[in-house]
């Protein structure tokens, strides 16, 4: 656990504002006692810091739930005023008289005028920079005022736009929508981007105090930033160099000295000059345990003191965890094009994983919890990478630390996203700045692999080439020209400069999707350097199948869309609603074509069901289906293809999306599929032409032998054929270990009756087990009633469903009306003659369960 949030926990405990006391150093958290109003109104509120206006005129009953039915389309009003948040905090004698005094904001949202005692101390104007403050002199023993009044984000967009002389195109920006016109001004304010609407995302455009505000008092020394950079790190010895900056307040020397649990790794008198001071020490570390990435070993993280002394006197002491690894991006050119992978400690790793948006359109209600139950998801499906959204935020530090502990790689996007970027000199700045800002807070973490400029931008405009999304069509040469050298400066530039300069060794990638990292490497369909983002299946109506023939070198990106669960609709629903093109479902799908293109997709390989309910529960079928194939296909194409992200982990309110876990991290089937797919090792059937190919896929670092069983079964359980092969995979590779003909499989039996079951199996050990259908569903001749039964079960506090069925069921989904309740196992086939134990997570006994399946 960080500072930071002890210290918030400790508030909320006891109530009030808590100095917290490291020696000579005193901190206060300011989370207490805060008002708002809408600006130059009477009528202040109580409000929640961190918070934001939205969720505070909610907590005081001045508006409904954004989320429920259409009540987002009311609130446009909130971001076009500005607000005043107001806090008194008392300072102590103790606090007063120390010499050096600072106000932080971790965390504005967005354009703020900040005021002390009624001195104005700055304007703020990035939501994703810290703001620093010396109140040395302003502060006033007893009572103190702090005051902030945020002005109309869209409003001073506007201003901003107008001052710029160009609209600039941002198609996510949903205007109309927060009665704008076709005025998308969120490229000219650095705020999270989806805050004006994705086709995800509702538009909610927030204002407020969304992370701390911390008051800091000193007299000599406070240690700014501590940096654990690598300099050679391998299993017989870590090399390191802890760069640590600090502030004196005049010109003395001090000791400083560096432990890793009792043992002094480092030491080192210095003399300090008044200001600002950047001192290296060495670190050595033998035979050190290394950080591995999920799947691959443990992520080992190691915890470095660091205090500043003179004699006896401890000045200050900061506490900094990291993992000690070595993670690169390897492109190297090969006899296809060249390579895109990631490498962690000399071992090329495939990366399986999602792409990550925010966890809420209200960032301060995320909490520590939602954090953890996010990453345990992806942990618990077997992945090993998230990508960090361009149009999201940079993320709170509580999840890269939970990222490190689980040894979840990040693939970190600087927060630019499907839109081109003004390049006036005042921007520039801004955006050097909150580079600045959080490379530098996160930098000690190891989970971060790569930090990307920003999302399909390069693609979309595609300069001086044919193509891309419309949008330079729409300009004059001149002005093309004047919107690329702004887009040549940002990502060719002023990121890469601040990536070199605060990490020295981490990977800078210009934008997702590329072919190279050239100001032109852009290719659209997926080819053989590069990443890239596929889309033909959705967006271009292409068929599931279609993944086998668009494999990248790492696709980082692609989805399929799915409703959540029924029970979640109902909590922004009435019955009225219950039909997929009634106004809420449609407010509630921010892709226009999305109803519809699940009910089109659905027709292609399943019975659209009538009913409302079932036909949200074949939704995620579906999407489950298209999940599986494009995760086994990519992972069957390894080492060409070395990544598979998928769109989308998560929701940020409740919607029908990409999402395989939805807004209240309940699993969809997709996850359910995506965690089979990403095991280990897995075996991946592949229909090609008359032939039934059986590949075997070993992401573990040694080789795995055994025997593969294929059994014809027909939907009674009866077994009609069994055809057995030994397989030996090497470490790390995918491998061909038979192809069958189907006739010789089918054996003319029915393909419309049967399937077979096709399992992977080490000695007595299941490691795959994965079922093959020789036509669409909607042609299979399932059994109208299978007869499944549940019994639960419940033994020293763990409980548990066996079921059994006496027929085929597909896809059968357990689920509890009105209850929570999480399965261990959920959307799978049962085969009869075959009991299954099934864990339930809940804190209800012997709970109502019911079953869904395809009929």
């Amino acid at each position: 656990m960080t500072k930071r949030f002890i210290y918030l926990t400790l508030i909320g405990l006891l109530g009030f504002p808590v100095f917290t006391n490291a020696q000579n150093h005193r901190r206060l958290e300011l989370d207490n006692n805060w008002y708002f109003r809408q600006y130059d109104t009477k009528e202040w509120l109580q409000a929640n810091v961190p918070g934001c206006v939205h969720t505070d005129l909610l907590a005081n009953g001045k508006i409904e739930d954004p989320y429920y039915r259409t009540n987002e389309r009311e609130l446009q009003w909130i971001d076009k005023v500005a607000w005043e948040y107001k806090t008194n905090f008392e300072i102590d004698d103790s606090t007063y008289v120390k010499k050096q005094k600072r106000l932080t904001f971790y965390g504005l949202d967005t354009y703020a005028d900040i005021f002390l005692n009624g001195h104005k101390l700055g304007h703020c104007d990035n939501m994703f920079r810290t703001w620093s403050y010396d109140v040395s002199d302003m502060l006033k023993k007893g009572r103190n005022e702090l005051n902030i009044v945020f002005l109309s984000p869209t409003g001073q967009g506007l201003k901003e736009m107008e001052k710029y002389g160009l609209a600039l195109p941002a198609d996510n920006d949903q205007s109309v929508l927060g009665g704008m016109e076709n005025k998308k001004v969120s490229v000219f304010t650095r705020k999270a981007p989806y805050n004006y609407g994705w086709d995800w995302g509702p538009r909610l455009v927030t204002s407020g105090i969304w992370r701390p505000v911390v008051l800091e008092a000193w007299n000599e020394v406070r240690i700014e930033d501590t940096y654990i950079h690598p300099l050679k790190v391998d299993s017989k010895l870590a090399q390191l160099n802890a760069e640590i900056t600090l502030t004196a307040a005049h010109p003395q020397t001090a000791d400083i000295e560096i432990r890793h649990g009792n043992r002094i790794v480092s030491q080192q008198s210095v003399p300090l000059k008044s200001g600002k001071n950047r001192i290296g020490l060495p670190i050595k570390i033998k035979h050190p345990k290394l950080w591995w990435c999920n799947g691959l070993g443990k992520p080992h993280l190691y915890t470095f003191d660091i205090c500043v002394k003179t004699g006896a006197q401890t000045l200050d002491n900061k506490q900094v965890t990291t993992g000690l690894r070595t993670l690169r991006l390897v492109r190297k050119k090969d006899k296809a094009g060249e390579t895109f992978y990631f490498e962690l400690n000399g071992v090329p790793v495939f990366a399986k994983g999602a792409n990550y948006i925010p966890n809420d359109a209200f960032l301060p209600r995320v909490s520590r919890s939602d954090y953890e139950k996010v990453i345990a998801d992806a942990t618990e499906a077997n992945m090993n990478m998230l990508r960090i959204w361009g149009g999201g935020i940079y993320e709170d530090d509580y999840f890269y630390e939970l990222c490190d502990r689980n040894g979840i790689m990040i693939w970190q996007d600087f927060m630019f996203a499907c839109a081109m970027y003004p390049g006036n000199p005042e921007f520039l700045e801004n955006v050097r700045q909150e580079a600045a800002d959080n490379l530098i807070r996160l930098r000690n973490h190891p989970c971060i692999a790569l930090w990307c400029g920003n999302n399909e931008i390069g693609v979309a405009w595609r300069h001086n080439s044919p193509g891309g999304w419309g949008w330079k069509q729409k300009y004059s040469t001149e002005e093309q020209e004047r919107i690329f050298q702004a887009y040549k400066d940002i990502f060719h530039r002023i990121l890469p400069e601040a990536v070199e300069k605060y990490t020295d060794d981490m990977a800078y990638w210009p934008s997702s999707p590329m072919s190279g990292p050239g100001e032109s490497d852009f290719e659209l369909q997926p080819g053989t350097s590069g990443d890239n983002h596929y889309w033909g299946v959705w967006h271009g109506k292409h068929r599931l199948e279609a993944f086998a023939d668009n494999v990248g070198r790492f696709v980082s990106e692609y989805g399929f869309q799915s409703f959540p669960e029924f029970e979640t609709v109902k909590k922004y629903t009435v019955p009225e609603d219950y039909n997929i093109e009634s106004d809420v479902m449609a407010s509630h799908q921010r892709s226009g074509i999305g109803n519809l293109r699940i009910k089109e997709y659905m027709s292609w390989y399943y019975r659209v069901p009538e009913n409302f309910e079932q036909f949200l529960y074949m939704s995620q079928v579906l999407q489950a289906k298209a999940m599986d194939i494009a995760m086994r296909t990519h992972r069957r194409a390894m080492p060409y293809c070395m990544g598979s992200l998928l769109w989308q982990l998560n929701d940020c309110w409740p919607v029908a999306s990409w999402s395989t876990t939805d807004y209240y991290h309940n699993w969809k089937a997709a996850h359910y599929a995506v965690r089979e797919a990403c095991k280990p090792v897995i075996v991946v059937p592949r229909k090609n032409g008359s032939q039934l190919e059986l590949w075997v896929v070993n992401d573990r670092l040694k080789k795995v032998k055994g025997n593969c069983i294929i059994e014809l079964q027909d939907f009674e359980g009866n077994v009609l054929n069994r055809i057995q092969a030994d397989f030996s995979a090497e470490g790390n590779r995918s491998v061909l270990i038979d192809h069958i003909g189907s006739d010789r499989l089918l054996k003319n039996h029915p393909r419309e009756k049967t399937l077979a079951v096709v399992t992977l199996r080490n000695g007595n050990k299941i490691l795959d087990e994965h079922h093959v259908y020789f036509t669409e569903p909607k042609n299979l001749d399932l059994p109208a009633h299978p007869r499944i039964t549940t019994r639960y079960n419940e033994k020293n506090g763990r409980k548990s469903l066996t079921v059994t069925t006496d027929k085929l069921a597909c896809d059968v989904m357990f689920y509890s009306p009105g209850n929570t309740v999480r399965f261990s196992d959920n959307y799978i086939d049962l085969l009869p003659d075959r009991t299954y134990t099934i864990e339930l997570f809940t804190d209800i006994t012997d709970p109502e369960i019911k079953t869904r399946f395809i009929q």
